[in-house]
């Protein structure tokens, strides 16, 4: 895929972000396309399950929905999974929570026949690597959240006390210099907060385009060791910010 049509693709999914859904003909205007390169690009997004199409109209499958999520910046957050599995040990044990870059680290320990276990509150990542064996998935109990098919609530302090890691690795909404990082569901950023709690470093992995993107909840874990694993279009300012605050910043070559 040529880089205009990517980059056409992501302005698509960022005004759907905001909108939920848009009209076919004004998406086309907005970006100043025909309709027909309009449903092209929609006719891509859907086989990927990012859209869905109705009587012209172009909507935002669920912003929880990993599966169709793991298909956006897909060769990035396969190059930032990567860069974070270089951190894990064979025989280590490690906490992972609900994200489609978690859900790549994942991926990728198993395709490196890592001996590790992942203690997690994601169903969806316990499912996405059942078919590696020298995984071990420790699922978290819960309340079930069917769109992110992830676990929340007090149950996962419980399980989660009964952990001491070296790492716990997590997905972000977005991040600004006021707020830092964030997510958009409050009991899923309460997990993230009571995991946080059993591990030495928390890891936040996360595309480029997350900087400067204010989110909903901000995480509010001040006081422990974090590391940040991104693409190299992290803009400066941001990363300059990052590292003035103690925090370190590995970039992965995501050849974007």
């Amino acid at each position: 895929m040529s880089n205009k049509k990517q980059l056409r693709h992501e302005k698509i999914l960022g005004l759907l972000e905001q909108q939920t859904q848009m009209d076919v003909t004004a998406l086309a205007a907005e970006l100043g396309v025909s309709q027909v390169t309009m449903r092209q690009d929609l006719d891509t997004l859907e086989s990927q399950g990012l859209v869905t199409r109705s009587h012209g109209i172009a909507i935002l499958v669920s912003p929880d929905d990993l599966g169709g999520r793991l298909a956006y910046h897909l060769e990035a957050k396969r190059e930032i999974a990567t860069r974070a599995a270089t951190l894990v040990e064979d025989g280590d044990t490690i906490m992972i929570e609900s994200g489609s870059c978690c859900a790549l680290l994942a991926e990728a320990l198993g395709r490196e026949q890592k001996h590790v276990t992942i203690v997690t509150n994601s169903a969806f990542i316990a499912d996405f690597v059942k078919d590696y064996a020298t995984l071990q998935v420790v699922l978290f109990g819960g309340i079930y959240q069917p769109a992110s098919k992830c676990l929340v609530g007090p149950f996962v302090a419980q399980t989660a006390a009964n952990y001491h890691v070296r790492y716990l690795f997590i997905g972000t909404d977005g991040w600004t210099a006021a707020a830092g990082f964030s997510n958009k569901d409050l009991l899923r950023v309460q997990a993230v907060r009571d995991m946080a709690h059993s591990a030495d470093i928390l890891a936040i992995l996360t595309e480029s385009e997350k900087f400067h993107r204010p989110g909903t909840v901000p995480l509010n874990i001040n006081g422990q060791p974090k590391l940040v694993i991104t693409d190299k279009n992290i803009p400066a300012d941001c990363k300059a910010q990052l590292e003035r605050d103690g925090i370190d910043v590995l970039l992965a070559d995501a050849g974007r």
